[in-house]
């Protein structure tokens, strides 16, 4: 999962005759070959060099990177086949190739829509990947969102995606849909351009913990944001096609975990 570290530690013993003195350290620069005057004793020493083989799926260069987190008790929201427990305009939304899309490349988006899970969740952390392609430069996860009544939209938070204007990037922002209809937090958009992958799959980590919201992006926290009003707490999930140009957008892998509620 990106942004995770994963070590594996191996230990390899190594011989050295000839030591003139052994040292916890660079073994190289220490090392006297056997002939050298310098040495007047023969003990051999063993030398034991602990050899960190890591493998990293963070962003490298980043210094937000995610948390370690117990990859147990997650759940998929989306079967990889079918809507299954989710809700909403199956006119957009469809399933293609084992993951979630709507919208259109040739056809111009009418209206927001949302699919909606039937569930609403509270404190919890949500795992998946994500794409957005086209002229369209927008879309979005929501989260402790609801639908507005006999409406296209809903109201809540949003992790954003796509392009502001003509280059502001927005992808991880938190973004507050049709209830103060500001951004809330985003990343630095030198860091946002070095982690995000153009028309490519994304991965994201969306992570609420009482007023505590955190995303990241690839590996790279983008936001760190606690929620000073009296906001709902618990809401459904949904994801988003945004109205206008022509735009795909996917999503795919979308895994859950409740956690215990905080104040």
């Amino acid at each position: 999962m990106a942004g995770h570290w994963r070590t594996k530690t191996r230990f390899v013993i190594l011989y050295f005759p000839q030591v003139h003195r052994p040292h916890v350290g660079n073994v190289s620069d220490e090392y006297i070959p056997e002939n050298n005057p310098m040495n007047n004793r023969q003990p051999h020493f063993v030398i034991a060099i602990v050899i960190f083989l890591s493998s990293v799926a963070a962003v490298a260069g980043t210094c937000n990177t995610i948390e370690a987190s117990d990859e147990e008790n997650f759940v998929a929201l989306f079967d990889g086949k079918s809507l299954a427990g989710w809700e909403g305009n199956l006119k957009i939304f469809r399933v293609e190739d084992h993951a979630i899309v709507a919208g259109s490349n040739d056809k111009r988006v009418a209206n927001n829509e949302f699919l909606c899970t039937k569930k609403e969740f509270g404190d919890f952390e949500l795992r998946l990947k994500a794409k957005l392609t086209g002229q369209g430069k927008n879309a979005g996860i929501q989260f402790r969102s609801k639908r507005i009544p006999n409406h296209h939209e809903v109201i809540g938070y949003q992790c954003d995606m796509g392009i502001s204007g003509a280059k502001h990037v927005i992808w991880g922002a938190l973004y507050d849909e049709s209830r103060r209809r500001t951004f809330l937090a985003e990343g630095d958009q030198k860091k946002l351009t070095a982690a995000l992958k153009t028309d490519d799959w994304n991965d994201f980590i969306i992570r609420c913990e009482g007023r505590r919201i955190q995303i990241w992006l690839n590996g790279y926290q983008t936001v760190d944001y606690k929620e000073a009003e009296d906001i709902a707490r618990t809401g459904v999930i949904a994801l988003q096609i945004h109205g206008g140009k022509p735009a795909v957008a996917s999503y795919k892998d979308i895994l859950i975990k409740e956690l215990p509620a905080k104040k």
